[in-house]
């Protein structure tokens, strides 16, 4: 036994791996796409990243957010499907058979529906961005509402603190004008000069609230407003200097101390919340939670619903996880809309941190199935490598047709693209490999020993069961490793010499 001769036998050994590969390749791309295993490993991979850990990802809340993601439309965009009835055949016949294997499978939850994407949906995309991802997960916990109704709340405190503040002014002066029994007329005048600031106060804040204008915008107009109601107070001051004096010094050292720098009025009234504000307004039992919560229900009862829907089913471990990028970005904003697209870019790392563990237990569960597409597939083709190797070794014309076709699957310069371009069913039709449950090639099989115990080949069938065994895992090893391996083996054996054949006459 020569280089050459055992060059030509791991050539047609390797050869057939290949072509075996090739269909449990196929078999296995069939029922990942039937069975949607991709899309539905991704579904769990997200619940068990919101969730925390795996224990905790069957629970109800977490499953309606990930129902909340998967209907959200930057998710839905993403899973296209065609039109037209001959086109929509395939999918509905991948459909109907998914259906009736998930039948076998126990339901995890209520919330779930008919299938596991939730709102009865029958598909969902297989592959989800980080960066698409974290805009969904933004929009679906609300942050953008969430900052803009704190703002509003904020804004309607400070404006009745600065119309408190007058109206102290303004009740000691009362007491005053009482005092001294000055005219009705002067009281009255300064009484409806208060009520149009106040008025127009409200009136901002409503606009405000209707996004009429920016925060900078309701704050400059205060200022304005106050400017005029100073304006107004002084002009009534009339015959009146020594008593109006001090409450108009008063009043403007109100204005000067809040409203002279518009950026300090803001940060006085907290009117920019950091965005660590923002995620604790989604936290049960904190006090910002409370405080939005109370202001939205009073105000808008349908953005309330939406809010309080959210916030009831958002699990404590998202609560928490959010909570925890969120001060991370505080460290880094300088803004709260510098602070959300931080945070935005924490929760996009986070996905795509964890979308790698998840594919890579992807690819642990698809090797462990196509080990069991291999075996079941060398059964099923009687694919028994002892046996195999035995035939090549004793055939050199099976070997030389075996090469011949090698040759043509792997030309020189060859790339692993190349192997998509091979047909494993042209081939299996142009080549008989000692493979197959012919009567032939199983009675030579059964005699390849011809120790029996009691008549029966036992040591032949465990010598094909070994022989499965080994193939299943040669075959479950994947097409790309042996079209790579059968290259490398090719180009070897072209560099050597090739040794003398023996004579066909003297092969069995």
């Amino acid at each position: 036994m020569n280089l050459p001769f055992i060059l030509d036998v791991a050539l047609g050994l390797i050869f057939i791996y290949l072509i075996l590969s090739l269909l449990a390749s196929e078999i296995q791309e069939l029922l990942t796409t039937v069975l949607q295993w991709r899309a539905e490993h991704l579904r769990r991979s997200i619940e068990i990243l919101l969730a925390g850990d795996a224990q905790n990802s069957e629970k109800p809340e977490v499953i309606q957010l990930v129902n909340k993601i998967y209907g959200n439309p930057l998710i839905q965009s993403i899973n296209q499907e065609a039109k037209g009835l001959l086109a929509t055949l395939p999918r509905q016949a991948t459909w109907a058979i998914g259906s009736f294997f998930s039948l076998f499978r126990k339901s995890t939850s209520r919330f779930r529906k008919e299938t596991v994407f939730g709102d009865q949906k029958r598909s969902a995309p297989s592959y989800i961005g980080g960066e698409n991802f974290a805009n969904t997960f933004m929009d679906t916990l609300q942050l953008p509402i969430l900052v803009r109704k704190l703002t509003e709340v904020r804004l309607d405190q400070f404006k009745n603190e600065r119309l408190d503040d007058i109206r102290q002014i303004l009740i000691q002066l009362q007491v005053y004008i009482n005092n001294q029994e000055l005219s009705s007329e002067f009281a009255t005048d300064i009484a409806t000069d208060y009520k149009q600031l106040e008025l127009e106060y409200n009136r901002i804040t409503n606009e405000f609230n209707k996004d009429k204008y920016d925060i900078y915008m309701a704050i400059n107009r205060m200022r304005d407003s106050l400017d005029k109601y100073i304006d107004s107070f002084q002009a009534n001051i009339g015959n009146h200097e020594d008593i109006l004096d001090k409450p108009l010094r008063e009043l403007k050292f109100l204005r000067k101390d809040i409203f002279a720098d518009a950026e300090k009025a803001i940060v006085l009234g907290g009117l920019k919340p950091n965005i660590n504000e923002i995620v604790k307004s989604i936290k049960k039992g904190s006090d910002i939670h409370g405080e939005v919560i109370a202001a939205i229900q009073d105000k808008d009862s349908e953005t309330y619903k939406k809010v309080k829907e959210l916030i009831d089913i958002l699990p404590d471990s998202v609560v928490d996880n959010v909570q925890i990028m969120a001060k991370r970005a505080q460290l880094k904003a300088k803004s709260t809309e510098e602070g959300i697209i931080i945070l935005r870019r924490e929760i996009e790392n986070s996905f795509d941190s964890s979308m790698e563990r998840a594919g890579g237990v992807y690819k642990r569960n698809a090797k462990g199935v196509a080990i069991i597409i291999g075996i079941t597939l060398a059964i099923t083709a009687n694919a028994d490598t002892f046996h195999i190797i035995n035939r090549l070794s004793k055939d050199s014309l099976l070997r030389e047709i075996i090469i011949n076709q090698a040759v043509k699957v792997t030309p020189q310069g060859s790339n692993p693209s190349d192997i998509n371009k091979i047909d494993p069913n042209e081939i299996l039709k142009e080549v008989e490999l000692p493979i197959g449950w012919t009567s032939a090639n199983v009675q030579q099989q059964i005699n390849v020993t011809k120790y029996r115990i009691n008549g029966l080949p036992v040591f032949s069938v465990l010598s094909m069961i070994a022989g499965w065994l080994v193939s299943g895992i040669a075959i479950a090893m994947g097409a790309p490793f042996w079209f790579d391996l059968l290259g490398k083996v090719m180009n070897v054996r072209n560099a050597g010499k090739k040794g003398k054949q023996a004579p066909r006459n003297q092969d069995e």
